[in-house]
């Protein structure tokens, strides 16, 4: 009897053995590189490569992946052994204040989203751009502007035409109601557009659409360009309320975001100095 227990703890000892050894060498099959004490494993790898990617790109990709980290790590020690104790206690306090903005930060967003008022009237945008329109000059030119371009397969050139050149509304509904047939278009006249995005897709010199004019056309190879341009309002000139109208309402919600968070603080201050959680000496 004991010596059946004793070769089953010299069989238990050495099967402990065997699969720390396995365990081991698992564990280092596993490995794909090491830098010093730190080991970039397979797993971290899983994450790196596209999904369908060829094999030589793979590799191409796995190399330079683990090129970076081995540079990152060994920059990371050789600044670590450099650094002294002063400098080490100021990276330390830069990443303190960094933390400690960050919760703050994301504290006051969170007020702001529970307690700021985001419904902004007409009437309020009204006010803000009467008392302080001086502020918005223009730093690019605006048109008033409608264009298309058909190509020459078309038959009904004449009558398009026509319909482009009048001001009556049933003419401007049947042109909208062939505006399929159209390479390009804008017939939306009563809007304020930068005149450089209408260059973008017109043939036309910025001298040509500076002018108010009825009707601008241009034949090509392909096809007939035709422009209108009803207004002009030039760099420097006030912006028009239409088009500023976003910006206004960015501004008075930047506004009543200060104004709340410096309530808060008020708030936060005054609670504290009444529970004796603040004091002067």
């Amino acid at each position: 009897m004991r010596f059946i227990t004793v070769c089953f703890c010299v069989f238990l000892l050495t099967s402990c053995d065997y699969f720390i050894v396995k365990e081991k060498e698992v564990h280092t099959s596993e490995i794909v590189a090491i830098v010093n004490t730190d080991k970039l494993f397979k797993k971290d790898l899983k994450d790196v490569l596209p999904r369908n990617l060829a094999r030589e790109d793979s590799l191409i990709l796995i190399k330079s992946f683990i090129q970076d980290w081995a540079v990152k790590k060994l920059l990371l020690k050789a600044a670590a052994n450099n650094n002294t104790s002063e400098s080490l206690e100021n990276i330390n306090n830069l990443v303190q204040d960094y933390k400690e903005s960050l919760l703050i930060n994301n504290y006051k967003e969170e007020l702001i989203k529970q307690q700021l008022d985001t419904l902004i009237s007409e009437a309020e945008i009204e006010a803000y751009y009467l008392t302080n329109n001086e502020n918005f000059k223009l730093n690019e030119v605006l048109v008033k502007s409608k264009y298309l371009y058909f190509d020459n397969t078309i038959n009904e050139k004449k009558e398009i035409i026509k319909l482009f050149e009048s001001d009556k509304i049933e003419d401007a509904e049947a042109l909208e109601r062939q505006q399929l047939s159209f390479k390009i278009y804008q017939l939306n006249d009563s809007i304020w557009i930068e005149l450089d995005n209408i260059l973008l897709n017109l043939p036309f010199s910025k001298e040509n659409l500076l002018k108010k004019s009825k009707i601008i056309q241009k034949q090509d190879s392909l096809g007939l360009y035709l422009v209108a341009i009803k207004d002009v309002l030039n760099r420097n000139d006030i912006a028009p309320l239409s088009y500023i109208k976003p910006t206004i309402k960015e501004m008075i919600l930047h506004k009543r975001k200060i104004e709340l968070i410096r309530e808060i603080e008020k708030i936060i201050v005054k609670d504290a100095t009444k529970n004796n959680n603040f004091k002067i000496y």
